[in-house]
């Protein structure tokens, strides 16, 4: 299944699931459930989807950052009555080649997100996958060739093994093809063709139906490194607010220096101390933009990243720079006025660079840069208006294109309670968050409901 990123393949895998699972009965009952096998990054996401499109599938959650009620021990010993009562157990890449059990079990529905993952087939992590036995294999990827065709020969032998003949066949094959030109290709295409579903945004059937803004949230977890400094903030915040004595400018001043601290750590360790490292691997948000980018630059695409924290585009725009391999553009507060406009008109151009980096406050409002076609919001700032604003700079007159808005939320910490509140309209939203002063009203919380708001949980933030 591989259509274009935004066009639903996550809701076509759980309405099949749906039907699979309504098609039973106690005469016919399905024999196994289904296996969903993703990257860790995602793994909050699919739980959450389900959840909410999905919620008479009955889930179970194979990694040990969301154990089971019985414990993962008890599916060790005995995982076929374990099971009995799940219709889809999800796991994650790393833990097919850790728990034995998976591959011992005869899946109705083997499915890969991120199909990617296993694109290099002489990988622990490929062979781990391949292993697994079920009736109906699918493979989710928006890009099901990356680099080489050599990844569609993997893909295949996990979809239909056999079909494009060995490794070492189908590599003389494709060095033939990339000899003789793309005129070639025709009899490859005709033979994968069958197995390969692929819808595009730009198709004539597809684009008139089309949102023209489709928003998602993006989950994310934390790093170890991450989760260490965001308990260690919860811990110094509960102790300094028994000590406030009373103040409320001193508590006032305390509460939102630690929400800023809480905002820093679930971006990059490094922005919260300082040390100007930036280690893509050090935080969940930095890997998970890693994945998004390299989708967004495999299609040619352009993206806006924005971040209320000028000290941190610099180190974003390092990042995406190595994932689109060439140089993108930064605007922040301290970018003369006068340059403003010269960098507008080199986003704009058609060969201009892939993305911009932009502060929320400076670039926010008043630019044009309709040549995005994605929008991430790298960190909230708790304010739909302000965010709407931002997103506004692609999502405006002269966009030809369908705007696909990422807002990335971090599990298990402030970021998604704030997320939840604000996308479920609670009362407690609307009072809290109305106009500018929405962090101003978070200080007036009570000591027991603020740190009920930012307390760390090590389950959801898939530590």
């Amino acid at each position: 299944l591989a259509d274009d990123m935004g066009l639903g393949k996550t809701i076509q895998v759980l309405a099949a699931l749906l039907r699979t699972k309504r098609a039973t009965s106690p005469q016919q009952p399905s024999p196994t459930p289904s296996l969903l096998v993703v990257p860790a990054s995602l793994l909050g996401n699919w739980k959450a989807e389900a959840t909410r499109f999905a919620p008479e599938l009955r889930l179970l959650i194979a990694h040990p950052s969301e154990p089971p009620p019985a414990g993962l021990a008890s599916l060790t010993d005995n995982p076929a009555a374990t099971l009995e009562n799940t219709d889809l157990v999800i796991t994650t890449y790393s833990m097919v080649s850790r728990i034995e059990w998976l591959s011992a079990i005869e899946w109705q529905w083997i499915i890969l997100d991120e199909a990617q993952a296993i694109k290099t087939h002489t990988t622990l992590q490929a062979k781990a996958v391949k292993r697994l036995k079920g009736t109906s294999r699918v493979a989710l990827t928006g890009t099901p060739v990356e680099n080489r065709l050599g990844d569609l020969w993997s893909l295949f032998d996990f979809i239909n093994p056999g079909l494009l003949g060995s490794a070492a066949r189908f590599k003389e094959f494709t060095k033939t093809l990339e000899r003789d030109g793309h005129t070639h290709y025709a009899p490859l295409r005709n033979l994968v063709a069958p197995y390969i579903l692929r819808r595009l945004k730009t198709d004539a059937g597809i684009a008139p139906d089309l949102p023209e803004k489709t928003e998602m949230q993006v989950y994310c977890g934390l790093t170890k490194p991450q989760a260490m400094l965001y308990q260690q903030t919860v811990d110094a915040l509960t102790r300094a607010l028994r000590e406030t004595g009373g103040d409320k400018m001193k508590r006032r001043g305390l509460v939102l220096a630690s929400l800023m601290r809480f905002k820093q750590i679930c971006n990059h360790p490094s922005q919260f101390t300082g040390d100007g490292m930036y280690a893509p691997a050090a935080s969940a948000k930095f890997e998970r933009l890693g994945e998004l980018c390299t989708e967004i630059a495999s299609r040619g695409e352009k993206v806006l990243v924005f971040s209320q924290f000028r000290e941190i585009t610099d180190p974003l725009a390092e990042h995406l720079a190595g994932l689109f391999g060439r140089a993108g553009l930064v605007l922040h507060g301290g970018t003369a006025v006068k340059d403003r406009s010269d960098l507008v008109a080199a986003f704009q151009r058609e060969d201009g660079p892939p993305f911009m980096v932009l502060s929320i406050k400076a670039g926010g409002t008043g630019l044009n840069l309709t040549s995005a076609s994605h929008v991430i919001h790298f960190d909230r700032w708790w304010n739909p208006a302000v965010e709407n604003q931002a997103t506004d700079r692609a999502f405006r007159i002269g966009q030809k294109r369908n705007v696909l808005v990422h807002k990335f939320v971090t599990r298990g910490t402030v970021e998604e309670r704030i997320d939840s509140m604000i996308r479920e309209k609670q009362d407690m939203a609307d009072a809290l968050l109305k106009g500018d002063g929405a962090e101003s009203r978070l200080t007036e919380m009570s000591d027991e409901a603020l740190l009920a708001l930012v307390s760390l949980d090590i389950g959801k933030a898939g530590v």
